[in-house]
């Protein structure tokens, strides 16, 4: 238990500092920076638009709750979708690099010359082959932002398998295949779950990219609409709820990595 309760321990007291750090941030930011009152709002005023009722609202902090939880929601799903096509992708593609380099050699230059493109100069093209509005094109998206830095995490940690047990499988008969699948992916579990608690929150600004230029649903197509609409509360308890709930995604992830390395015996990767 003195493993697990330490992994935990580490987890929220790094939760709890992350937390503090940002709502510090966020309030210096407002005291310093001279921006009006009636467009900036600070933590306390985004916490009364969520739950506290003022006497003469049109609307209850219940229903700004409902309506904004359920845009978080949605783009909580988007981010998940493409959470998981990428990380599968960039993890196949790790393998097949490190089993083939035929294939290695074949697409890893075009894979670095889909990182050199923004993606907001493509993002257009993937809409007009998978349609706008789809869930393909949430998923391609969201993907994208996630597979490239996966993909090097994986890589990493692949590559550093240790060469004797590698010559262990090859002198028992064993092929590229066994000495990656009994060798190298249980050696690389840490850059594994690297690449998954860096990807939280690659996977969420996809989403939102998505929503933006493609769905219009969720918070990234909403948050246009209430800018336009002078909605400020709405506009920062959205951006508020949405960065809180990727740190503490990211922190869950993080939990678990700690209690999975620990019971292993094994490091962090620092990738």
């Amino acid at each position: 238990m003195h493993p697990f309760a330490k992994a935990v321990g580490r987890a929220l007291f790094n939760a709890v500092l992350t937390v503090a750090v940002v709502l510090l941030l966020w309030q210096a930011v407002l005291s310093f920076s001279g921006i009006t009152e009636y467009v900036a709002k600070g933590p306390t005023d985004v916490w009364n638009h969520l739950f506290v009722d003022e006497e003469g609202a049109r609307s209850t902090a219940a229903e700004h709750r409902e309506v904004l939880f359920g845009l978080a929601g949605k783009s909580l799903k988007d981010a998940a979708l493409g959470f998981v096509v990428g990380m599968v992708v960039a993890t196949v593609l790790a393998m097949a690099f490190t089993v083939s380099r035929t294939v290695s050699a074949g697409v890893m230059p075009l894979a670095l010359l889909l990182r050199s493109i923004p993606l907001v100069s493509i993002a257009p093209v993937i809409i007009l082959i998978t349609g706008r509005g789809t869930a393909a094109s949430v998923a391609v998206i969201g993907s994208i932002v996630v597979l490239f830095p996966a993909l090097a995490s994986v890589l990493f940690g692949l590559s550093r398998a240790s060469k004797e047990s590698l010559d262990l499988v090859k002198v028992y008969g064993g092929g590229n295949w066994s000495a990656l699948t009994k060798v190298a992916i249980p050696g690389a579990l840490p850059s594994l779950f690297a690449a998954a608690r860096v990807s939280v929150p690659g996977a969420v600004t996809g989403a939102l990219l998505a929503e933006w230029l493609s769905t219009g649903k969720g918070i990234g197509g909403n948050i246009t609409k209430f800018n336009a609409a002078a909605q400020f509360d709405n506009l920062w308890a959205a951006v508020a709820i949405i960065t809180f709930v990727t740190l503490a995604l990211y922190n869950v992830v993080q939990l678990v990595e700690n209690i999975v390395l620990a019971r292993m015996g094994m490091s962090q990767s620092t990738a």
